[in-house]
């Protein structure tokens, strides 16, 4: 280490921490012998497998600290930093060989977990089965028979149940769909009302406004009729304004041309 120092602080500062998590390492393969049930084996096996690309980590950066010092002119110092790394390095290496050896037995106990029960259960059956009498054996059958018959009934019911309610639906969406097909005919025949109504009330006003032009002209003719009636009840000699049946002065006595 103080030959370290003496080259770089920050390499001795790697080294440092490189040799702290071996150590960790080391202790942590030992705890793992004494650890009995797979589950913790497994759990203590992936904080190592941590602290090993940890360690991996620091000695990639060992590495670039000695290319980054280029000591090329001093042989004793390339020569202490290379066995250094490669000692990490070797170290490193017995602990992932340990874990794979660790790994591959954990491996082994999963699959004899998950064989035990099986074996053991279908043992017990059969020493349930071999304890029982002809008749309780029929007996046994006819209940898993019925179990089986109920079960299958509970699936016809759900599977009508189901056709039911599409059924319901596809009722309801039928009778919908029509509603807005009537719905639509409706806004149809409304639209076509209103169109007529508006052609209708354009002839009504042209109708108005033609009436109205003709009781204009009926009121003038009225009000012309009766100002030369008046006039003639006042003024009886106006010689301007044209006898008028019954309302003129008498007519003189006209001499016929054959009279004269």
């Amino acid at each position: 280490m103080n030959s370290l120092s003496s080259i770089s602080e920050e390499l001795a500062e790697i080294d440092g921490q490189v040799t702290d998590v071996l150590r960790a390492l080391s202790n942590g393969f030992q705890k793992l012998d004494k650890i009995k049930d797979a589950s913790r084996q497994s759990r203590q096996l992936e904080e190592l497998t941590e602290k090993m690309k940890e360690c991996k980590r620091l000695i990639k950066e060992f590495d670039q600290g000695i290319k980054d010092l280029g000591y090329k002119s001093n042989p004793d110092s390339d020569k202490l930093l290379s066995e250094r790394k490669q000692s990490m390095i070797k170290e490193l290496n017995s602990f992932v060989a340990l874990k794979k050896k660790y790994a591959s037995n954990l491996d082994n106990k999963r699959i004899d977990l998950f064989d035990g029960p099986g074996e053991g259960l279908a043992e017990d059956n059969m020493l349930l089965a071999s304890s029982m009498t002809n008749q309780e054996l029929i007996g046994e059958g006819h209940r898993m028979m019925d179990e089986t018959d109920d079960a299958i009934e509970r699936s016809k019911k759900v599977v009508q149940d189901t056709i039911n309610v599409g059924t319901e639906t596809a009722a309801t969406l039928k009778g919908q769909t029509e509603q807005m097909s009537r719905i639509v005919n409706d806004l149809d025949s409304i639209h076509f009302s209103m169109k007529k109504a508006s052609k209708l009330v354009k002839q009504l006003g042209r109708q108005i406004a033609t009436d109205r032009a003709i009781m204009a002209m009926l009121f003038l003719i009225v009000i012309g009729v009766v100002a030369i009636i008046i006039v003639k009840i006042v003024n009886p000699q106006n010689k301007d304004i044209r006898d008028i049946p019954g309302l003129g002065p008498p007519v003189q006595n006209r001499r016929l041309l054959w009279n004269s």
